[in-house]
């Protein structure tokens, strides 16, 4: 590509640490969560949400469990304040649960945000300025001392008027831009900051280290996390919190590894909603914890709720292939995949397996309000006879014989590719209701009369190509005796080669449904018959397969 020699690595590498995080393989537990979906997720908003919407948006985070919740920067519009307002006043912020508010180091800035603050039992200050080179000498122009002023200032002043608050306070600060900071420098200015705030176990103050903009590899975060785990002041009375952008794409795999690095807290967003290409995604940090066998100690068992509230209010879309959230993440179409997650799940049901290990799927899909017919199991030109009897097995009750279900999948994977389109579960049940069931044309058969004579004898009426008629003939059972009559009749020349049936419906009402496939001149027919009769039921199936072959 032209131009590549302008661009340069922006970062500063750690200095050299222990790296005890890469002698890590997983997050054995859940860190606190922080939401600022209502924060930095709605600033990032083509249209932001309106007090309504960022109430319903509240609720939501509340009911899922979030115990902190960054409700915006009140000092930055009417709307912000108002917003922080009506849930104090309205007494809609749960006890447990602690809001969190953004503030700049200017004193009338950090003076309007106690003012929004006051009566509410349970907040954290979130105090910031920006310490990377290039703001220093880009937009600032000013030096590090003259920006470690600036947090200093803003800690003095945050401390001073929290003296008057009678609510508890807990304060958090971050040097913005903090992977573009020379870590020296950012545990220079964050020490500084708690020199001011004296943390202690009562009163213990968070440090957040953003990636507000990615500019490395996640193994160069995490030795910048853990090189200030490792140094900062109070470490025992610090919550260490990691607060991502995805620039780079790679924001959830900086927080796992920041994670493992030492840090306690994680700030993101549902489905990472945020400035440029968004913040990290929360859900999908919960659910890879979720997956491995951790709590996350968040309620995500109904993501299609979360994900129409999240779209409704916030007029953005969750891409399709979305991991854990899209409508298509857990969707096979591939004919091997639908091959395997049946079998999968089947071999897990016979087994009375109580651990999930099915391919293809990480998790459970019913475990995140998910189906399996709908959401898992789809069906198009790719699709095999797997997905396709699954289908109509679980939706629809019909264990298809093998060899059928081999042949019902050439004949759906035709329709689907000729029509350019999925087919939907009900598609594919008129596909094999058309194709198999009750087809009573040109032959058809209204009674049967049997009699034990050399075996059994039937005498069958029948309309063949618009003629009525009678036929007996004797066979080594029923169906045996029924499919000699119309051999006999008809002159038809084929053989019964499978018969299998099953209750179709449980309990009292419950029908029979059979399976016949004939072999005529070395070719294969299949039909399916249904009647509260297991006979009448075969005798369909019979004739069904019959007429198949008449069309064929």
């Amino acid at each position: 590509m032209k131009n590549v020699s302008k661009y340069t690595r922006q970062f500063f590498e750690a200095p050299r640490t222990s790296m005890k995080w890469a002698e890590k393989s997983y997050i054995d537990k859940a860190p606190a969560w922080c939401s600022v979906d209502l924060r930095d997720g709605n600033q990032a908003l083509i249209t932001p949400m309106s007090l309504g919407e960022k109430m319903e948006f509240f609720r939501m985070l509340v009911d899922i469990g979030f115990k902190e919740i960054e409700i915006g920067f009140p000092a930055a519009s009417e709307t912000e304040y108002d917003f922080c307002r009506t849930l104090i006043e309205e007494k809609l912020i749960p006890d447990d649960v602690t809001i969190q508010v953004l503030t700049q180091s200017r004193e009338h800035i950090i003076a309007k945000t106690f003012e929004a603050l006051k009566g509410c039992k349970n907040a954290i200050v979130h105090l910031y300025n920006s310490t990377s080179a290039a703001q220093r000498e880009q937009v600032f122009c000013k030096s590090r001392q003259e920006i470690i002023d600036i947090a200093v200032s803003g800690a003095e002043l945050c401390k001073k008027y929290r003296e008057n608050h009678e609510g508890n306070i807990c304060f958090e600060y971050s040097p913005e831009s903090f992977t573009g900071t020379e870590p020296d420098f950012a545990l220079e200015i964050c020490n500084a900051v708690l020199d001011v705030w004296k943390p202690s176990p009562e009163d213990k103050v968070i440090i957040n280290l953003p990636v507000t903009v990615q500019l490395s590899m996640p193994h160069v975060y995490a030795n910048q996390v853990e090189y200030m785990c490792e140094n900062l002041k109070y470490r025992e009375n610090v919550v260490v919190s990691l607060h991502p952008h995805n620039d780079r794409g790679c924001a959830v795999a900086d927080t796992e590894m920041g994670l493992l690095a030492g840090a306690d807290r994680v700030e993101g967003t549902l489905f990472g909603n945020g400035e440029r290409t968004g913040n990290v995604d929360i859900i999908t940090l919960a659910m890879n914890m979720y997956s491995q066998g951790v709590d996350p100690e968040l309620d995500l068992s109904n993501i299609p709720e979360i994900t129409e509230l999240y779209t409704r209010v916030t007029g953005m879309n969750v891409n399709e292939r979305q991991p854990y959230s899209g409508k298509l993440v857990f969707a096979a179409f591939s004919g091997s995949h639908q091959d395997a997650i049946a079998k999968g799940i089947k071999w897990r049901e016979s087994h009375g397996s109580s651990q999930w290990n099915v391919p293809y799927l990480p998790v459970d899909p019913e475990d995140i309000g998910r189906e399996y017919s709908a959401d898992v199991i789809r069906i198009n030109s790719q699709s095999g006879k797997g997905g396709i009897g699954y289908i109509l097995e679980t939706r629809f009750g019909y264990d298809l014989p093998k060899r059928m279900r081999e042949e019902l999948g050439y004949l759906v994977k035709s329709v689907s590719d000729h029509k350019h389109k999925e087919l939907l579960p009900d598609e594919v049940y008129d596909i094999f209701r058309n194709s198999y069931v009750d087809i009573t044309s040109p032959l058809n058969i209204t009674e049967v009369h049997y009699v034990q004579r050399n075996g059994i004898e039937a005498t069958v009426s029948l309309t063949y190509n618009g003629r009525h008629a009678s036929a007996t003939d004797t066979g080594n059972g029923r169906l045996d005796a029924v499919s000699n009559a119309i051999r006999s009749y008809t002159g038809l020349d084929f053989s019964i080669n499978t018969y299998t049936e099953h209750a179709l419906e449980e309990g009292s009402a419950s029908k029979a449904v059979s399976y016949v496939e004939i072999i005529s001149a070395g070719k294969s027919f299949w039909g399916t018959g249904i009647d509260n009769d297991i006979i009448t039921s075969s005798i369909k199936a019979l004739v069904s397969a019959v007429n198949n072959m008449i069309s064929a």
